[in-house]
């Protein structure tokens, strides 16, 4: 019979720059459904959603911040 043995390690997980982060907004107003679409940078995804409002008159917003995390192990 074969034992296998596990070693327990101490990760943490942090952000990666190198990953970028993404921004989103999505218009939840009954049946609209529109959506910024992934953006680069918070001013357009906020923009969007400012162009929309008063375009539209809706007013509430889902927002979602998208980044990348890289596993390591603790020191």
């Amino acid at each position: 019979m074969t034992r296998t043995g596990f070693r327990y390690a101490s990760q943490k997980i942090r952000h990666a720059p190198e990953g970028g982060v993404t921004y989103e907004v999505f218009c939840v107003a009954y049946g609209c459904g529109a959506e910024s679409g992934a953006n680069d940078d918070q001013a357009g995804a906020q923009d969007w959603a400012l162009t929309h409002a008063g375009r539209t008159g809706h007013d509430l917003f889902r927002r979602m911040v998208t980044d990348h995390g890289r596993v390591t192990r603790d020191a």
